[in-house]
């Protein structure tokens, strides 16, 4: 190999250590500007009296937020609103796993006939993705769906904090994750919620216990996935088939370095990734910012607060296991097993057309530029087992991928029909006489 070559790789595999050494040295001007950000806009402190005192709070802060580390986020959900009173929710582990946690949101009446009531909601079971951001991300998810159900969620680990010794994580162990809270549930009245990344793994689960002549959720509810990316390709999607395998290895795949519990493991980084969700859109970034600053300088403390908010998430991101993610961009991305019916899991024929008794309501935005149309809909052509009665599709006009599981879109078009899907298919036979049998009418902008 040529010595720039040879340069050139040593680099990439240091970049990971290069990177916290660039953070530590970043940490005192971050704090620093922490600290003037606060001195200059404190009520009580004479330098917010001088002339522009309140630009250079604002400059502080931004140079403060482009700095910092930003931690994972809460849920924060301790209290939602029912019949227009508040219920309590705690947030509990209900099962932990190296890689995961099964969290449970349990909500608290005072009132008997309201207990009685939240006792007879149907389960969700709640798969974030595992691709870059935190669970976290789906929190207007899990608030809005609580109203109505019992909730639980898949709460992934930052690969950088788990041990090395616990061994690797592939797409494969990712089933089972998946198979094993479906087990610790129970399937009387469970219903599968997976947003984007998790449609795929959650179709193989579900079809592996079918298969298998297991006991399946009575609904699996599928958001913006990529179940079928050769249908309607994204910017996403042709990077992930731009490049041969071996070059995602050699140039995004890094170790993590000494400083974390997972010293060694290979991975890749969430500060790659975030490198890559910016880029997708520079100039929206830029502008944003820039607005924030502005805000910050007119006063205008409710807009500045929720850039806050938005960046505070978007900006937190974890690692990934190495095997996972090569894992799923050869055979989602690349190989398409699933939709072509050559995808095997230790030994298994993943085969969904064996799904029966499990209803199936797929959801697209119109406006999706990670999942396109199309992708997640294939999933339809695959569970034949599953009588026309009992599947649905949606497309919701003028949502982008976030759309559809957050915000109002979320909350106002795409909640209720995924409430009504999943009340339609309650007990242990789905009612297939109460489902929808059609696509959805258009939704129009508002």
């Amino acid at each position: 190999m040529p010595q720039t070559g040879r340069n050139a790789r040593l680099t990439t595999m240091l970049l990971y250590q290069l990177h916290e050494l660039w953070r530590a040295g970043l940490a005192p001007y971050a704090y620093w500007a922490d600290a003037g950000a606060k001195m200059y806009s404190a009520q009580d402190s004479w330098l917010s009296m001088l002339p522009g005192a309140q630009r250079t709070a604002a400059a502080c802060e931004l140079m403060y937020r482009l700095g910092k580390d930003y931690e994972k986020p809460e849920f924060g959900i301790h209290q939602i609103e029912v019949e227009g009173l508040p219920i309590p929710v705690v947030e509990r582990v209900a099962l932990e796993k190296p890689f995961c946690r099964l969290l449970r949101f349990k909500r608290y009446h005072d009132q008997a006939d309201g207990l009685a009531r939240m006792k007879d909601d149907p389960t969700v079971l709640v798969v974030a993705p595992l691709s870059g951001h935190h669970a976290t991300l789906l929190r207007d998810t899990v608030r809005t769906l609580l109203a109505d159900h019992k909730v639980y969620i898949t709460d992934w680990t930052d690969a950088r904090m788990v041990p090395a010794a616990q061994g690797s994580f592939t797409l494969d162990d990712y089933i089972g994750y998946v198979q094993d809270f479906i087990r610790h549930i129970g399937t009387d009245d469970l219903h599968v919620i997976s947003v984007c990344q998790p449609t795929v793994p959650v179709l193989a689960a579900v079809s592996l216990m079918a298969a298998r002549g297991e006991p399946v959720p009575r609904s699996m509810t599928m958001m913006g996935g990529p179940i079928d990316t050769r249908q309607s390709p994204t910017a996403v999607n042709n990077l992930a088939t731009r490049q041969p395998l071996w070059w995602f290895e050699n140039n995004v795949i890094h170790t993590v370095p000494a400083n974390y519990p997972g010293a060694g493991r290979r991975v890749y980084p969430g500060f790659l990734q975030h490198l890559g969700f910016v880029a997708m859109n520079p100039e929206r970034h830029l502008m944003s910012h820039w607005d924030f600053y502005q805000d910050l300088v007119k006063g205008d403390l409710e807009d500045a607060q929720a850039h806050r908010r938005f960046y505070d998430e978007y900006n937190a991101v974890l690692d990934m296991p190495a095997e996972y993610y090569l894992d799923t961009i050869r055979i989602v991305f690349q190989e398409h097993l699933l939709p072509r019916g050559q995808w095997d899991v230790a030994g298994e024929r993943v085969d969904p057309s064996k799904i029966h008794g499990c209803a199936l309501l797929t959801i697209e935005g119109e406006l999706d530029d990670i999942s396109g149309q199309g992708q997640t809909r294939a999933a339809h052509a695959l569970c034949t087992g599953i009588p026309k009665a009992d599947r649905q599709h949606l497309t919701i006009e003028g949502a982008g991928h976030y759309g559809i599981f957050s915000g109002r879109r979320w909350r106002t078009q795409v909640y209720p029909q995924v409430r009504a899907f999943i009340a339609a298919h309650r007990g242990t036979t789905p009612p297939a006489s109460t489902a929808t049998t059609t696509q959805s009418k258009p939704m129009r902008k508002r």
